[in-house]
């Protein structure tokens, strides 16, 4: 598929013949096909479509490309496989909604979040959508706020867990942008770099309104499960007070819910393995080490990190969104090297 591809990404035309073994390459992934809603009797329309949009957007992607080195081995393989066939549905959902559309995007560390962002706002400009992106963790509570939470309940070290939002915040964010009255809308923003990392509210994104907006992070859509699950030991919560404080952030998701039903739709970025957002902290910081930049050790990003699986483990709370149909509209699996593999509907994997 990826000979086919570079010549329609250079401007070529396919013969009869090619393209019908590049519909045939579509239709054999049959998970994928049906995520997008790829049917044999509209496959060709799809792709003419698609082939369209890659000789329009390819330049701008190429170019965004250069700057992230672990997107280029893989570009135009995700371009035509995931991005492009996910910003046509998007704008699909756009189209036929009445109102701006909220997309919600779990994922986490090292899973591409960001860059995804980035790389649908470029491709849906080209269908005159204007999109912004709302990060959680642009919800956080002030600096102030956090110190005087973390003064009631020292277990929450770092920001990040549920409890350390402001849920009101992000309901008036996402209401606005649901229901513009034609006022402009501040976009609430977060500089992790303040209070020597601690971070704070800095200065707002002023915008007239969106058509689509993206609203990620990782732990966008997650749902409290039954307490009982917590009763077993699931390395790195095998202690009680661990248990006790799996439970808590479990109870605490229940205020996290108003927010979840202002989403559309829910896209999930998955590892392969949850263990692997370990190996990609470890990497980006030994990277900014070699660089000259300060990052943390090896042991302290296992603490960090398991920190945060004892807080919302993703074997007990992502997983259940992945395997139940009415949870997940989309799932991406995110393999080691960070390429994509399957794609599919929530529920069918």
């Amino acid at each position: 598929m990826t000979g086919f591809v570079e010549r329609l990404a250079k401007g070529a035309s396919l013969s009869s013949e090619d393209r019908r073994q590049l519909e045939d390459l579509t239709l054999q992934d049959t998970s994928r096909a049906i995520a997008f809603g790829i049917m044999p009797e509209t496959v060709g329309v799809v792709l003419e479509e698609r082939s369209r949009l890659l000789q329009t957007v390819y330049p701008q992607i190429d170019q965004f490309c250069q700057t992230h080195p672990t997107l280029a081995d893989h570009l135009l393989e995700t371009l035509w496989n995931l991005w492009l066939p996910l910003a046509t549905w998007l704008a699909a959902k756009r189209q036929a909604s009445d109102r701006p559309w909220i997309q919600g995007i779990l994922g986490g560390q090292g899973t591409g979040k960001t860059t995804l962002g980035a790389i649908l706002t470029l491709i849906l400009r080209e269908y005159g959508y204007q999109t912004i992106s709302l990060s959680l963790d642009d919800l956080y509570k002030t600096h102030r706020d956090r110190q005087q939470l973390s003064q009631a309940d020292p277990r929450l070290l770092w920001r990040g867990p549920p409890g350390t939002h402001d849920i009101a915040l992000g309901l008036q964010t996402l209401d606005a942008l649901r229901q513009p009255t034609g006022q402009t809308i501040a976009i609430p923003r977060f500089d992790k770099a303040l209070h020597n990392g601690a971070g704070d509210r800095t200065t707002p994104t002023i915008i007239n309104g969106a058509d689509i907006v993206l609203f990620e992070g990782w732990f966008v859509g997650v749902r409290p499960v039954d307490p009982v699950v917590f009763d077993q030991s699931i390395a790195p919560i095998t202690t009680d007070a661990d248990r006790t404080f799996a439970r808590d952030m479990n109870a605490e998701l229940h205020d996290y819910l108003p927010l979840w039903e202002r989403l559309d739709s829910l896209l999930v970025l998955q590892p392969v393995d949850y263990r692997l957002s370990q190996q990609w902290r470890k990497q980006a910081e030994q990277q900014m080490r070699a660089d000259g930049r300060p990052g943390m050790s090896d042991a302290e990003i296992d603490a960090f990190v398991e920190y945060f699986w004892k807080a919302l483990h993703p074997e007990l709370l992502i997983k259940p969104l992945v395997t139940h149909p009415d949870e997940a509209d989309l799932v991406i699996e995110i393999q080691a090297d960070h390429s994509v593999g399957a794609v599919y509907r929530g529920g069918a994997c």
